[in-house]
C-alpha cells in the first residue's frame, strides 16, 4: 500500500513545505512506500526530494493519498478523479481581502483557493487541520467528514544548528531588538508593527525592528511598508530581511529581545513556536488561531494601538520578573509541539484512517 502526499507548491524553508518533508519521514518509518508530488517543486530542494504532480498515477483504491490544502490550484478540482482514499491536511488560505489593494492576482488565487477547496467539501474522506481554528473553516466550508486537529510537525533538532555568525555579531551591538518572522504580506500587518516601533523607539532609542521574511510577489506592499517607516523617521532601523537561510533565522532568533506578532491572519504560526523554543518572550495580537497555538503562554494582547504596543514591549524586555514568567510559561506549552509528540499524533491518526476508524 502507498501512502503519497500531493500538494501545489513545495517551497524551500517555508512552514507547509517543512511539513511536508518531515511528515514523509514519519510515514516512511511507519513502513508504507510514500512519495512527494507538487506542482511546483523549488529548486533550493536537493534532487529526487519531489516529483512533479503530473507523474503521480497508479494509484489503486487501497492507496491513501494525502492532500496538504493551502491555495487556489487546479488541483483542487483534480482530487476526485484521482484513485484512493483521500485525505486532506488543511493549512489555511488567507482571504482575498488582504490582497486586493497590493496585488489582484494574489486575491483572485485566495477566491479560487476557498472555492475549490469548498467544491471538495464532500468527496474528502478525513481532514486533519492545522489548529481547531482551520477546522472550523472546514466546517463552515460544508465539511461533514471527521476532521480532527494536528499541529504541523516541527523538528525542533533541526535548530540547535549552529546559527549564522555574521548575522550575530552584526546585531549583538547592544540595541534591542523586536523581531518578527514571516513573509511580508499585508495579513501580517507589519505596517501595525512599524507604527508601534516607532512609538517604542521613543522610549528606547537604541532598538531596531527586524523583519525576517521573503517578499517574493508582494513587492508593492514592501515599497508601501518602507515608505511608512520612513514617514514615521524608522526607517534607518527597521530591517528588512528577505528570504533568508535557515542558518540566518536561527541567528535572529537568538539576537531578537522580544518577538512581536500583529498580524490578522493566522491558521497556525509556526514563528510563535520557534521563538518558544529560543526563549524570545512573545506578544501576539489575539487573532485567528494565534490565541489557540499560544495556548495561555505569551503576552497576549486584545488591541494593535501603537501606543499600547509599545508600552508592553518595554515592559516585556524592561521587567525581568514578567520576562521569566512568560518564557517559563512558553516553555510549558512548547511540549505540546514536541516532534515525538506530534509524531505519535499524526501517526495514530494515519492509522486509524487506514483501518477504517473514520469511515463516514
Amino acid at each position: 500500500m502507498r501512502v503519497v502526499q500531493l500538494l501545489p507548491t513545495l517551497s524551500y524553508g517555508d512552514a507547509i513545505g517543512n511539513d511536508t518533508l518531515a511528515l514523509s519521514r514519519v510515514i516512511k518509518e511507519n513502513g508504507y512506500e510514500t512519495g512527494i508530488f507538487a506542482e511546483f517543486i523549488d529548486r533550493r530542494l536537493p534532487s529526487g526530494t519531489a516529483r512533479p504532480a503530473g507523474e503521480l498515477s497508479g494509484l489503486s483504491n487501497e492507496d491513501v493519498l494525502i492532500y496538504h490544502a493551502s491555495t487556489g490550484t487546479d488541483l483542487n478540482y483534480q482530487i476526485e478523479k484521482m484513485r484512493g482514499r483521500k485525505m486532506m491536511i488543511y493549512h489555511n488560505i488567507t482571504p482575498p481581502s488582504f490582497f486586493e489593494a497590493y496585488d489582484p492576482s494574489a486575491a483572485a488565487a485566495a477566491e479560487y483557493g476557498y472555492s475549490g477547496i469548498s467544491s471538495l467539501s464532500d468527496k474528502i474522506d478525513y481532514c486533519l487541520a492545522d489548529s481547531s481554528y482551520n477546522k472550523g473553516e472546514l466546517r463552515r466550508m460544508g465539511y461533514t467528514c471527521p476532521i480532527d486537529v494536528r499541529p504541523i510537525l516541527i523538528p525542533f533538532e533541526d535548530y540547535k544548528k549552529a546559527p549564522d555568525e555574521s548575522v550575530m555579531r552584526k546585531y549583538r551591538d547592544g540595541k534591542k531588538n523586536i523581531l518578527f518572522v514571516g513573509r511580508i504580506a499585508p495579513n501580517k500587518k507589519q505596517e501595525d508593527i512599524i507604527r508601534a516601533f516607532s512609538c517604542y523607539k521613543k522610549l528606547e532609542p537604541q532598538s531596531r525592528l527586524i523583519l525576517a521574511g521573503s517578499y517574493n510577489g508582494m513587492k508593492l506592499y514592501k515599497e508601501r511598508l518602507e515608505k511608512y517607516a520612513e514617514m514615521l523617521g524608522v526607517a534607518d532601523d527597521v530591517v528588512f530581511t528577505g528570504h533568508v537561510r535557515f542558518a540566518e533565522i536561527l541567528a535572529y532568533y537568538r539576537v531578537a529581545d522580544a518577538f512581536v506578532c500583529l498580524s490578522e491572519h493566522e491558521g497556525f504560526c509556526v514563528p510563535l513556536v520557534e521563538a518558544m523554543f529560543f526563549g524570545v518572550p512573545v506578544i501576539a495580537l489575539d487573532t485567528s488561531a494565534v490565541g489557540e497555538t499560544l495556548g495561555g503562554s505569551g503576552f497576549l494582547i486584545d488591541s494593535n494601538e501603537p501606543v499600547f504596543v509599545s508600552m508592553v514591549i518595554d515592559r516585556v524586555i524592561r521587567d525581568e520578573e514578567l520576562r521569566r514568567s512568560l518564557v517559563k510559561g512558553q516553555k510549558q506549552r512548547l511540549a505540546d509541539f514536541s516532534y515525538d509528540r506530534i509524531r505519535r499524533l499524526f501517526s495514530d491518526q494515519l492509522a486509524g484512517f487506514i483501518s477504517g476508524k473514520y469511515l463516514r
